[in-house]
């Protein structure tokens, strides 16, 4: 009998058999589950009973899975992993504009979503260190937070992962795959412009805070290093 405390998965999805096959094989992998059916539910559902993980369907009744995590992100970093049977809205999921940490298209195999939230408990838990220092910069990766002399940059889960990886080696320069790496671990075909969304994004607001410097810098070619002089 297993003494750990199981991780905790909200899955929001209208159609009750799908929802039911998801139910089955998380808890043949150890997680605990929740389930509702109606976008509207989800943000009061949350702020009354927290989550480990969501498994958010796309396309819901009373509310789209995009708005619920846009306003999830106003406020939580909870791991979220978007599930979507509209292809053409990946590129926006995966450039962040929402704020999601994996996709998963319909249909799919519920083996692959119990390996996908293994996966992104697994980076998760990778950053699991001492809160650590980077010239002005500060990691703290329990709280899933950087800050730049006390100041906190709004970062969302991916962008804190990609910056934080950049930040333990400063100077050494990643590859956009290499980068990716910290994403998805599951090999996944991507385009370029994926990280280049993130890269874009965290420039931004690193920039509100450290103005006049590129922090992240471009290696033309090859990928992108963390450089900073404070």
């Amino acid at each position: 009998m297993n003494t750990f405390i199981s991780k905790n998965i909200l899955i929001v999805e209208d159609e009750p058999k799908l929802a039911q096959l998801l139910k089955d094989y998380l808890l043949k992998a150890d997680y605990r589950t929740d389930w509702l059916d109606n976008g509207l539910e989800v943000l009061p559902w949350l702020e009354k009973n927290g989550a480990d993980l969501i498994l958010l369907d796309l396309m819901l009744p009373g509310r789209n899975g995009m708005d619920i995590c846009r306003d999830i992100r106003k406020s939580s970093n909870i791991p979220i992993i978007m599930i979507t049977a509209q292809i053409e809205e990946i590129d926006r999921l995966l450039g962040l504009e929402v704020g999601a940490d994996d996709y998963i298209c319909k249909p799919y195999s519920p083996r692959e979503v119990v390996a996908r939230v293994k996966a992104l408990f697994r980076r998760i838990d990778a950053f699991n260190v001492p809160t650590e220092s980077k010239q002005g910069f500060t990691i703290d990766a329990e709280r899933y937070e950087i800050r730049y002399q006390d100041r906190l940059l709004d970062l969302t889960p991916a962008e804190f992962r990609l910056l934080a990886t950049l930040m333990h080696h400063p100077g050494r320069v990643y590859s956009r795959d290499q980068l990716m790496s910290q994403l998805y671990d599951d090999h996944r075909i991507v385009t370029d412009r994926t990280v280049d969304s993130h890269i874009k994004n965290l420039r931004k607001k690193i920039a509100f805070h450290v103005p006049g410097q590129e922090v992240i810098v471009s290696i033309y070619g090859i990928g992108y290093k963390f450089e900073f002089t404070a």
